[in-house]
């Protein structure tokens, strides 16, 4: 398997809030994680950041051989509950960072499957053949989507359409959905920051990772800013191929 990430602030931005990585637990295995951090400018920095730094280490001591699906899965769970407790207690801790979160969208690659495990709006797109996202939001807009209130066009260009329902840090309690599928051959997954699916389409990303999928993330993150880049960008691509 490869795998390659890419972070930038867009065009609009001043920092960025968004924080990624991958890494190798063992040959033939793979862990990829993209955080969106929020509230305000240096917090949702320090959120998306310590998120990412718990459950990378939390992943990397908690990993062992022979990794059956309920381990791979309970050991995100646990990884992102101590995540959640970090960003909560420093949250809670000082004024400045009151209110920060983060969303979490992170992957284990392992004898063929994929396990990705999410909260909040950050997704996660499988390509293989065609491209489907396999993660459902935690936002306002999905939930109007679900009711029949919003086509999917219409939530595009929504005015609070990046209203989440859900994040890391905010509660001391945290709901995280999984979604376990085949990672055959020739198979690509995309996880990614709403930067990017606000400002590249469905076709764009299968056509950049179709042409190039070891150069995928770096030409996403190219072709949102081209796209007018409003907000922080990532993408994080591991291919089968």
């Amino acid at each position: 398997m490869n795998y390659a990430y890419e972070t930038d602030k867009g065009i609009r931005r001043e920092n960025n809030q968004d924080c990624c990585y991958a890494f190798e637990p063992e040959p033939g295995a793979v862990f990829a994680i993209v955080c969106d951090g929020m509230g305000g400018e240096k917090a949702g920095d320090i959120a998306s950041t310590l998120a990412v730094e718990t459950i990378v280490h939390r992943i990397r001591t908690g990993w062992h051989r022979n990794m059956q699906p309920s381990s791979v899965k309970n050991l995100l769970l646990t990884s992102i509950t101590a995540a959640n407790i970090v960003v909560f207690d420093l949250a809670e801790s000082e004024e400045i960072y009151e209110g920060m979160g983060t969303t979490v969208v992170c992957a284990v690659f392992l004898d063929g499957f994929v396990t990705v495990a999410h909260v909040g709006d950050s997704r996660a797109y499988l390509l293989d053949g065609e491209l489907r996202q396999i993660t459902k939001d935690h936002s306002l807009v999905q939930e109007m989507v679900d009711a029949g209130e919003l086509t999917p066009d219409e939530a595009r260009s929504y005015p609070k359409k990046n209203v989440i329902t859900r994040a890391l840090g905010v509660d001391e309690k945290i709901r995280i959905d999984f979604t376990r599928t085949e990672f055959p051959a020739n198979a690509t997954l995309l996880l990614c920051s709403d930067g990017l699916t606000d400002f590249v389409t469905d076709e764009e990303i299968k056509e950049i990772i179709d042409e190039d999928p070891d150069g995928a993330a770096k030409r996403l993150v190219g072709q949102a800013n081209l796209g007018g880049g409003g907000d922080n960008i990532t993408a994080v691509v591991v291919s089968n191929r």
